[in-house]
């Protein structure tokens, strides 16, 4: 419930960023160098207007915030989703044809597996040259989608030994129905606890990668940015341009892991 709670507050704040943000990010004119390392409003030099107080461009931060929850899961929930889509679709073809499309998905797996997921990603968009949210989940989601398509090609290949797919094929059942009537809706549960789980790797992912100069630009809201662009100034005693978005980033990646194991206990009979 408090996972829950917290997703839904921070994905309400992505969603109405335009509305509830108090100043608009992408604005140049909303916002004045002479406004920059603003601290929040309650301490000596704050300003009622900023909250949060300001970045070193003079941004309202709580606005960058906010804005900058709206790209996390705007990458998020993409790549999730594209790697998820990819990998089933792998999974499914490699377990039920099996023979040589299952060892060429599988030793394209184990090449992908036996590099580090952040590795692989730096190398990727440093081939790619071109920075953004695109890109990015690009990147990621071609990493991604081995885990999905290993889990699903055990799951198919328990379930396509079972009486229920021989007795369809008794009935004249032909393989794309066996495949999407039968062997998908029967073997994606365990999918969608990965996905959850993957969700907050994805999103740290992306920060690291924008953090690192290589994910999302400098003039594109991100928690990862607002991060490395104000971890420079810790030791000057501007602590709220790094402390704020780091404890968003960590609130939210806690909130999706919180939901993410209770799907793990809910889709598993053998835990309950």
């Amino acid at each position: 419930m408090v996972g829950s709670v917290i997703l839904l507050f921070f994905g309400i704040l992505a969603a109405a960023s335009t509305w509830i943000a108090p100043h608009n990010p992408y604005d140049l004119k909303a916002f004045s160098l002479a406004d920059s390392m603003k601290p929040p409003s309650w301490m000596a030099g704050g300003s009622p207007l900023f909250l949060l107080g300001t970045d070193d461009q003079g941004r309202d931060l709580l606005s960058t915030i906010v804005y900058g929850l709206r790209t996390s899961f705007l990458v998020g929930f993409a790549t999730v989703g594209l790697a998820m889509l990819v990998g089933s679709i792998m999974g499914l073809l490699a377990g039920y044809f099996g023979r040589w499309i299952d060892a060429v998905i599988s030793r394209v797996a184990d090449i992908m597996l036996s590099f580090p997921a952040f590795l692989m990603a730096l190398l990727l968009l440093s081939v790619l040259k071109q920075r953004g949210p695109v890109p990015v989940i690009f990147a990621i989601a071609a990493i991604f989608w081995v885990r999905y398509a290993r889990v699903m090609r055990g799951n198919v290949l328990a379930e396509k030994a079972r009486e229920y797919i021989d007795a369809a094929r008794a009935l004249g059942s032909g393989n794309a129905r066996i495949i999407f009537q039968h062997l998908l809706p029967n073997s994606i549960s365990t999918l969608f606890v990965i996905a959850a789980v993957d969700l907050a790797m994805v999103i740290v992912l992306e920060s690291t990668l924008s953090f690192l100069g290589v994910g999302i630009p400098l003039t594109t809201p991100s928690l990862g940015m607002m991060i490395a662009s104000g971890y420079n100034f810790l030791y000057a005693g501007v602590w709220w341009v790094v402390a704020f978005p780091g404890l968003v980033l960590a609130l939210l990646v806690l909130a999706i892991n919180l939901l993410g194991d209770w799907l793990r206990r809910e889709l598993n009979p053998r835990i309950q």
